[in-house]
């Protein structure tokens, strides 16, 4: 019974492992297929809402933890 786990654990980081390695292929041939400025377009617009999101996402943590209480001084 011990073994399971183990097996399951490996199975599973062998599977992702593949599954990201042909999706990763499949876009990478997509983009060879299409315009560079369209795909470089893209990838800022993505990276940029990416970063915002980020940046939207700290703020919100930040006031709800301002608003709890909690103590959020760096000394």
């Amino acid at each position: 019974m011990d073994w399971v786990p183990i097996v399951f654990l490996i199975f599973k980081v062998l599977a992702l492992s593949l599954a990201m390695f042909f999706a990763v292929k499949w876009h990478y041939d997509q983009g060879q297929k299409g315009e560079t400025r369209a795909l470089l377009r893209t990838g800022g617009t993505m990276a940029a809402v990416f970063v915002l999101a980020l940046v939207a996402v700290g703020l919100f943590a930040f006031f709800l933890s301002s608003v709890l209480g909690l103590d959020l001084n760096l000394s």
